[in-house]
């Protein structure tokens, strides 16, 4: 996921060179290319596909046209909070300085996906990023192994 606009731009160049070098397979492979000329093929362009996605994303988030997200899980709250700040055009910078904290530790959280933050440092990044999250709890089978 692309969080800041060093990464997108990184990732925009980086395309940019897959792009080339698929171009560069099609020409040396011509109009029959071989089973391996036809493997490179498939895997650049499915990294390329890869970047796309990430770009559009960043995009889509950046626009300011998106309000809402959803997450498939606890685990998927980091994410939401990194899509939620993009989204409110905020970087990571502005995050830090909302919290009190230096922009690295906000770039730390959003690298580990808010692993080593607490409960209560999340509760103040959605409340400083005017996050309403509407929590349900479910109860799964659990094996009894």
């Amino acid at each position: 996921m692309i969080t800041n606009d060093v990464q997108y731009r990184s990732t925009k160049t980086h395309l940019g060179q897959f792009e080339e070098a698929l171009a560069n397979l099609r020409t040396a492979a011509g109009s029959k290319p071989t089973k391996l000329q036809q493997l490179e093929i498939d895997a650049v362009t499915a990294q390329a596909d890869d970047l796309r996605a990430e770009i559009q994303e960043y995009e889509r988030l950046s626009s300011g046209k998106v309000s809402t997200f959803e997450a498939p899980s606890l685990a998927g709250l980091a994410t939401l909070l990194i899509q939620a700040r993009i989204a409110r055009g905020w970087t990571q910078a502005r995050l830090a300085d909302q919290l009190g904290v230096a922009e690295q530790q906000i770039q730390r959280y959003e690298s580990t996906e808010y692993r080593s933050a607490s409960l209560a440092r999340i509760c103040d990044v959605a409340a400083a990023l005017g996050v309403e999250v509407a929590e349900t709890a479910r109860l799964r089978a659990i094996d009894a192994a």
